[in-house]
């Protein structure tokens, strides 16, 4: 037996014993093919639960179970993972039998991984990168058990060549080894009327327009004193304001009303004009439209605390430049990734942003920031094909037998 074997068989040996009253009530199993995706990070939990969306759409007789910190989404339930004791873990996995396991995250669990490969699981693991691998704390004297649980993947995604070389290093198959990119939170792009939008587009007559999307409380105020400043310089530059929720509609209003520009409120059946300085909406159910019309976008939710920013990938999908303020927690990641590459930029109140409007909204600017965006979006992208295609020919390899 191998060194990095016995590293496993060592720590497996920590955990057995009788099972724990910690352990999670089961439900009963799908019928079925079915795949157990877990995640670690809210961040890189909605992105492998997008993913699992696209798998259950292209393969609809297969059931997925989420786990970690992944919640409920649609026809996905949540099922809790056990304790890290070997004789759980196999309770868990002989009970749900997955034919697949989706891990995002190098933050493993060697009993619960090595149960599932026990079961004949095909296991895939994404996200991957050196500063993040981890097991849970042994005894000191133990040897590293990691090297030993990644060995157990039949497929490791890292989230560059860096780390791809690392796992290789690890003695990792170098067959096993891709070196692709993070996984990304990106939903299928925000539906859009073609007719409607042509139609707007004439009406704004190849105007300059920005977009304040998804606006929370007292965003609209700041998002207008920008405005103001800005078409002090770009006398044709139009806003159009998308607020969050019906109360944040309101509020926008009674903001749009004080600020003393033109306003046009589109809900109300108004139609803009040259003359028109802000366009104003009742809710994001025509966002779809306004990210198409709208080269640049500043992202709602983020000059305020207690929100933690919207999605920025919902907008770099339909090729939007991005501007969003300092409070983005929940999208963290995402943000970071597209600041890196040139996509998006923040700013930090009503000056910065008119400034940065300013310099964004030129054509080639704004082009700029949105061809890194959807650059950023392709190799996500390539990333969710590659892993589908994987489990959809594990998943007929198995009907088959």
């Amino acid at each position: 037996m191998s060194s990095r074997a016995l590293s496993l068989q060592a720590y497996l040996a920590t955990t057995r014993g009788s099972g724990s009253s910690d352990m999670p009530a089961l439900p009963p199993r799908p019928p079925g093919r079915l795949v157990w995706a877990h995640a670690t990070g809210a961040e890189r939990g909605r992105a492998l639960a997008s993913l699992c969306a696209r798998l259950m759409a292209q393969h609809p007789d297969a059931s997925v179970i989420l786990s970690g910190d992944m919640v409920a989404h649609d026809d996905m339930p949540h099922v809790a993972a056990p304790p890290e004791r070997l004789a759980d873990c196999v309770t868990y996995m002989r009970h749900l039998a997955p034919d697949v396991v989706l891990w995002a995250g190098g933050a493993l669990r060697p009993a619960l991984l090595s149960a599932a490969r026990q079961e004949g699981a095909h296991l895939v693991a994404l996200d991957l990168e050196p500063e993040g691998i981890e097991t849970p704390a042994a005894a000191r004297w133990l040897p590293d058990p990691a090297p030993a649980t990644l060995a157990l993947f039949h497929s490791l995604y890292s989230t560059d060549e860096r780390a791809a070389r690392r796992l290789r290093r690890l003695g990792m198959e170098p067959a096993r080894v891709h070196a692709a990119q993070p996984l990304l939170d990106a939903e299928m792009p925000l539906p859009c009327d073609e007719t409607q939008h042509e139609e707007i587009a004439g009406l704004m007559a190849g105007r300059p327009v920005w977009l304040a999307a998804r606006l929370r409380g007292l965003e609209a105020r700041d998002v207008l004193s920008a405005h103001r400043q800005a078409v002090r310089l770009n006398h044709r530059l139009l806003l159009v304001i998308v607020p969050a929720t019906e109360e944040d509609a309101d509020r926008a209003e009674r903001a749009a009303a004080a600020s003393q520009l033109r306003v046009c409120n589109w809900d109300a059946g108004e139609t803009p004009d040259e003359n028109t300085q802000v366009l104003l909406t009742e809710g994001p159910e025509q966002l779809g439209l306004w990210y198409r019309l709208a080269p640049l976008a500043f992202l709602g939710g983020s000059l305020l605390t207690g929100h933690g920013g919207e999605d920025p990938f919902e907008a770099a999908t339909l090729g939007t430049a991005i501007l969003y303020g300092p409070n983005v927690g929940r999208h963290l990641a995402s943000y970071t990734r597209l600041v890196g590459a040139g996509a998006a930029r923040i700013v930090r109140d009503a000056d910065s942003l008119a400034t940065a409007v300013l310099q964004l909204i030129a054509p080639d600017a704004a082009a700029q920031m949105a061809h890194a965006g959807w650059e950023v979006i392709s190799s996500g992208a390539e990333l969710v094909d590659e892993v589908i295609a994987e489990v959809a020919d594990i998943l007929d390899a198995k009907a088959t037998v």
